[in-house]
């Protein structure tokens, strides 16, 4: 499976499981970023992450570096619980 179609399938999974009042204010207020020109701000596809380091699920920090270490890296945020 791509990384397209793994997404697409986060996306579908998502619109189901999100009640539809909730769904529509998170679609509208991605539009409203998306029109205010964040973007331009933000890193492009090719360019370097900045280096980081967070805390996973159970309170360990995670480093970039030691992820890429071990192969690409995508990184997702989770937005919340419904």
């Amino acid at each position: 499976m791509s990384l397209k179609e793994k997404l697409d399938e986060i996306r579908a999974g998502a619109a189901r499981m999100i009640p539809p009042d909730k769904l529509s204010l998170m679609l509208a207020a991605t539009d409203a970023l998306r029109r205010s020109g964040i973007l331009d701000g933000v890193i492009k596809v090719g360019q370097p992450l900045p280096a980081f380091a967070l805390p996973n699920a159970r309170g360990e920090t995670v480093s970039s570096a030691a992820l890429l270490a071990q192969g690409p890296l995508v990184l997702t945020v989770f937005r919340g619980h419904w």
